[in-house]
């Protein structure tokens, strides 16, 4: 995560820091005892039980009973997360939806939303007052309920720069330049609540690496399966960005010399052979429209193909397995180059699961220069359509756990 406004801290102290390796070795270990804390931080007893007790005077940290373990002594207390108090909210603008997801501080659901909109129709300005408008409900909520929101993380279908909250360039959004931040947080109309940018396949692959179904697989590679193929690559436990923030857009690796015209003006893009508007156009004609007007009602269209191959319909049938097809020659060059331990379909691609993967695993086979994908598992994303919202909200708890922003102060009494 990549603080870009206001709410976010320049210099965190020597005790803060502390803070934070303590809670990152609770939320690892628990239920631990404060011994074990001192013991895998290296940190000393005296030291462990004053942050302990700073933790646990936040609202951060709760001591939930005595271990059973045979020793001498009295029994140790055992140390877990609480932090129900303090959430955390990531929020998705896509081509078709908005999501929100909101999590505790041990990152526990608290809500989740998903609203169908036609982004493209509404442009960056309408985005921007809906998504606003997304998250000032989400924080009246979190106000009756009286929890504190600590960040929120918005993912876009785009290139992210580095540090100044701008989409440089979302093509199927139609945004060019937009500084999505700062007007969001005009909306927002809050200074206090830190905010960041990320693109929606980086915050996927780290809702998947935190939440998933393969969650703290340490390599991993996840594909979005939008109407954009995005890729979001973990090397070692944290994600790959690039010198400038603009890695891990395999939607635009070329595979086909002359190709379909892709939405970045190019031709022949992965994106464009296996993005969810290519599958439609290929699948079911009919229900494609104009190419000139953005596609619209995605879900029940895919849910149309999805019928018509269930059906057996010849063409529906032929066109998705051309497709599992560059799906697995585009995700070979993602395994030869990054030999991940897992690959992750998200999106549409698990609505359509039954009649690409065959296919794309076939050929992914065929052009993995490793044998057995270089031991890699191929695997189908458990958390539709809101993974890039929920990375959002765990970017901000990663954030916390490694001193980038300061652990929230208040006390206990609300949970007790």
């Amino acid at each position: 995560m990549r603080p870009v406004s206001s709410g976010a801290v320049d210099f965190i102290d020597v005790r803060e820091t502390n803070l934070a390796v303590v809670l990152r070795f609770i939320r690892r270990e628990a239920p631990c005892s404060r011994a074990e804390v001192a013991a895998g931080t290296g940190l000393n007893k005296a030291t462990i039980s004053n942050i302990v007790a700073e933790l646990i005077t936040r609202g951060i940290v709760v001591e939930v009973g005595a271990s059973e373990e045979r020793r001498i002594g009295r029994p140790a207390v055992m140390l877990t997360l609480d932090g129900r108090r303090f959430t955390a909210l990531g929020l998705e603008v896509n081509v078709d939806y908005l999501s929100a997801v909101m999590v505790d501080l041990a990152e526990r659901d608290v809500l989740t939303w998903h609203e169908p909109v036609q982004a493209a129709e509404l442009g960056a300005e309408g985005c921007v007052v809906r998504l606003a408008d997304l998250a000032r409900r989400a924080m009246g909520e979190m106000a009756r309920q009286h929890r504190e929101v600590l960040g929120i993380t918005i993912a876009v279908p785009g290139l992210i720069g580095t540090s100044d909250g701008e989409v440089a360039e979302a093509p199927n959004l139609g945004w060019h330049e937009f500084p999505l931040v700062d007007r969001f947080r005009e909306q927002l109309d809050d200074s206090s609540v830190a905010l960041s940018l990320d693109n929606d396949a980086n915050l996927g692959a780290v809702g998947e690496y935190r939440r998933g179904a393969l969650a703290h697989t340490q390599n991993l590679v996840y594909l979005t399966g939008e109407v954009g193929v995005g890729g979001g690559v973990i090397i070692n436990g944290a994600l790959m960005r690039g010198s400038s923030g603009y890695g891990g857009e395999v939607g635009h690796i070329t595979l086909m010399q002359d190709g379909p015209l892709c939405g970045c003006g190019r031709r022949g893009c992965f994106e464009a052979l296996v993005g969810i508007g290519s599958i439609i156009q290929q699948a079911a004609p009919d229900l494609a429209g104009s190419t000139a007007q953005p596609l619209t009602d995605l879900a029940a269209k895919v849910a149309e193909v999805a019928r018509r191959a269930e059906a057996g319909d010849p063409r529906t049938t032929a066109a998705l397995v051309r497709v599992g097809e560059w799906l697995g020659r585009g995700s070979a060059i993602l395994l030869n180059l990054f030999n991940p331990q897992a690959l992750i379909l998200g999106g549409y691609f698990v609505t359509l699961a039954p009649w690409i993967m065959p296919p794309a695993r076939r050929t992914l086979a065929a052009h993995t220069i490793a044998p057995n994908l270089g031991g890699c598992q191929v695997a189908l994303s458990t958390l539709g359509f809101t993974a890039a919202a929920r990375g959002g909200a765990s970017s901000i708890i990663d954030a916390i756990d490694t001193a980038r922003l300061p652990l929230p102060r208040g006390g206990s009494a609300a949970h007790r």
